[in-house]
């Protein structure tokens, strides 16, 4: 369930007009109604107030756990996917992300790619495309693919910063090691990322808000490859 769907569900269930929600927040209706139609986001500060006017973590408030189960870890559920292995994804995510060093750029066919390597351990991602892009990631256990994901996203505003991006995708949690964290936001720019389903096989949304104006999307899904 969105954001917004769930922001309507949560004041519809405790009776609250969107004139009364955003007086107990100190807004304007315009800011909530903005909220409830996806075309703007609140930042860390109101999720927090949303998070305790409703009673509910502000994990419900954007991802519905009763409809989609975040990714969780077992040690023995797959005896190929361990804690080591998402802990090498992430580290390869955050190096790779940091530096520019890493990545290989291909003017004429602006394509992008980047390889991270740790003993039997290899991570490769790709993209093709500028303002409207498509990619993948993949990871390797002694050069057998045994995960990836892939990805098509857009820039929809010239408030897009790539530097924000990237800074939001090296900080990719152990938790859900797919993109950025949940909530991220630094000064004018709102990171925000939801997931549905497991490491096993998921698919996600991750959005980003300059000034409350939306100037990027991507959506995302991947897999166990076997």
């Amino acid at each position: 369930m969105s954001f917004q769907k769930q922001l309507q569900k949560l004041r519809k269930k405790n009776k609250l007009s969107q004139e009364k929600l955003a007086e107990i927040i100190g807004i304007s209706r315009q800011a909530v109604a903005k909220w409830e139609s996806g075309k703007s986001y609140p930042d860390i500060a109101r999720l927090v107030a949303l998070s305790n006017i409703f009673n509910v973590s502000i994990d419900k408030l954007v991802n519905d756990y009763e409809e989609n189960c975040r990714l969780y870890i077992e040690e023995n559920k797959k005896n190929y996917i361990t804690n080591d292995i998402i802990n090498f994804l992430c580290a390869a995510k955050k190096s790779t992300y940091k530096s520019n060093e890493i990545e290989t750029h291909d003017s004429k066919q602006n394509s992008h790619k980047t390889l991270y390597s740790k003993e039997n351990l290899k991570y490769t991602r790709s993209y093709v495309g500028k303002k409207q892009f498509i990619g993948e990631e993949s990871l390797l256990k002694n050069d057998v693919p045994i995960w990836g994901m892939n990805y098509t996203g857009r820039i929809i505003d010239k408030g897009f910063s790539i530097n924000f991006l990237k800074e939001a995708l090296s900080l990719v949690p152990k938790d859900h090691p797919y993109r950025g964290p949940m909530v991220y936001q630094n000064e004018e720019y709102k990171y925000h990322c939801i997931v549905h389903g497991e490491f096993e096989w998921f698919n996600g949304y991750e959005e980003i808000f300059f000034n409350d104006i939306k100037v990027y999307e991507c959506n995302f899904h991947g897999g166990y490859i076997k």
